[in-house]
């Protein structure tokens, strides 16, 4: 699945370089130019490794990585900044940060840097089997879907939909990762069948008019839950 990083960063000629370097690596990027819209888009996203400014207007970087570390399952983050005194250094580790890099940095440095920090992540990360959507719940272990302390039994194929909706909440679920990540290989028929299984998720989850799945021409979905 295709991973998504989140950069906070008030130059935005070096933000759009950033960007433009990590899409070219297969990543997603959001790019934000001061703290305030970082930890907006933080809280509406579900990003897999945050790269941090430290110098910003309206919420700096220390700031919102401590907001950012407060989250239930807070992805990893990096510091890029040009400030290189020791004690801003220790300052983020100690908030938690995977590492601290100064500008002028080196490309494939940074890089690696990333792999480095999201390869830890999947490996010490439990994926969760268990989601909040509005106000019903998702057991993938037990395969039910209850509103209200009722409960109903799902499908194989329903259930691994709806776990990849919820595991990519509120980011596109891109139609034919979904198809390959369910069945193994991707072709016209198989794709239809999914759409079949979007429709039934869509019904069972009618009841709270807060969520809906929303279609992205030609791409794919987005579970969404106001």
């Amino acid at each position: 699945m295709q991973k998504n990083i989140l950069i906070v960063e008030d130059d935005l000629n070096l933000g759009f370089l950033l960007m433009e370097l990590l899409e070219l690596e297969g990543f997603s990027v959001k790019l934000c130019r001061d703290g305030l819209s970082g930890l907006e888009h933080f809280q509406k996203g579900n990003f897999n490794l945050c790269i941090l400014d430290v110098m910003m207007p309206k919420l700096d970087g220390f700031e919102l990585a401590k907001k950012i570390k407060a989250h239930n399952s807070p992805p990893p983050f990096l510091f890029l900044t040009a400030r290189s005194m020791k004690q801003d250094k220790l300052l983020g580790y100690e908030i938690g940060a995977e590492d601290y890099i100064t500008k002028p940095f080196d490309e494939d440095e940074l890089l690696c840097k990333i792999n480095v920090a999201l390869r830890r992540q999947t490996e010490q990360a439990p994926v969760p089997t268990q989601f909040d959507i509005g106000d019903y719940f998702f057991d993938y272990k037990l395969q039910e879907l209850s509103y209200q302390g009722t409960a109903k039994r799902m499908t194989k194929k329903e259930n691994e939909v709806l776990r990849l909706l919820c595991l990519n909440k509120n980011q596109i679920l891109k139609r034919e990762d979904a198809v390959r990540e369910i069945y193994g290989e991707y072709d016209y028929f198989l794709g239809r069948s999914f759409d079949v299984f979007i429709s039934k998720i869509r019904k069972m989850l009618n009841k709270d008019q807060r969520i809906c799945i929303e279609n992205v021409f030609k791409v794919g979905f987005i579970l969404k839950v106001k």
